[in-house]
């Protein structure tokens, strides 16, 4: 018996041609799925506009598209609107969302089940798009940062994702909190959000990802340039060309001996859009998975 384990030991796995094929498969993906931002970061530090075809390295490096749009003053006005939006729009969304999900995950609530379906109603009808800019201009949000915060403060799907978390979490603890003369908030502040941090964290990720992306609320309610997010200001610069944008930073170019080119202004441009986004995502990602799968299949 023993011999036969080392000679099942000592013989190599075989390579089968299906594992072949899964990893070249992945392979593909990996690589489809890094290029376009690798693509984007190389053109970004080139300072030849050749952009046409497979490109992996910078064509003469330079880094004087960044010292362009470090001196273009609605960059950083962008960020600042754009940080202040995700910093308070995620804090008071998590932190509401959660209130909201508590007392639903408790059965004996009364008219539970109103609550449900009227949240549940909210997912499958909206009022449209005119009727929220008339909601906004007669509650004075115009051209207000809170005119991109407050409409978005409580989504429904996060609203069940987190009540079915705490719904997985064990009745005892509650009872045992209500015996020693805990009071609900309490018992939901030091017991149920200290364990719920998996969900918290996904929810963050996906309100902080929300705020951070969007722009199409800031082209409707914002037309004050100093209020503008960093979005608006990509899409002017990249997509729709500003005249005014692409004018101010190309006088600079003109000044000095700068070898930028305006496709390498924009590709810097994406890059700084996205890069908080990729620092951000490793800290909340080892959260993301439990706190996705419990919430949405436990309750």
């Amino acid at each position: 018996m023993v011999k036969e384990i080392i000679q099942t030991q000592g013989k190599k796995k075989k390579i089968m041609p299906f594992d072949i094929f899964v990893v070249l498969f992945m392979l593909i993906i990996v690589i489809t799925t890094i290029y376009p931002f690798w693509y984007t970061i190389v053109v970004s530090l080139s300072g030849v506009d050749k952009t046409s075809g497979i490109q992996l390295l910078p064509n003469n490096f330079t880094l004087d598209a960044y010292k362009l749009l470090m001196d273009y003053k609605l960059i950083w006005t962008g960020y600042k609107n754009t940080i202040i939006r995700c910093v308070v729009g995620t804090a008071l969304g998590v932190i509401l969302t959660a209130l909201t999900a508590y007392p639903l995950s408790k059965k004996e609530l009364p008219f539970n089940g109103v609550f449900t379906n009227f949240i549940m109603f909210t997912m499958m009808f909206s009022g449209g798009m005119i009727p929220s800019y008339l909601l906004v201009k007669d509650l004075h949000l115009l051209n207000s940062l809170w005119a991109l915060i407050l409409p978005t403060l409580l989504g429904a799907y996060n609203i069940f994702i987190m009540r079915n978390f705490f719904r997985s979490i064990p009745v005892s603890l509650e009872e045992a909190a209500r015996m020693d003369g805990a009071s609900w908030f309490y018992i939901w502040w030091k017991i149920i959000i200290p364990l719920a941090k998996p969900v918290l964290a996904t929810i963050t990720l996906w309100i902080l990802v929300g705020h951070w992306n969007s722009w199409f609320d800031a082209t409707i309610y914002i037309t004050d340039p100093e209020k503008t997010v960093m979005q608006v200001v990509l899409r002017r610069i990249s997509i729709e060309n500003s005249a005014a944008d692409m004018n101010a930073i190309m006088v600079r170019m003109q000044k000095g001996a700068n070898a930028a080119t305006s496709k390498s202004v924009e590709m810097a441009m994406v890059v700084i859009t996205i890069l908080p986004m990729l620092v951000v995502y490793p800290f909340l990602q080892k959260y993301f998975v439990k706190g996705i799968m419990v919430g949405s299949i436990k309750g």
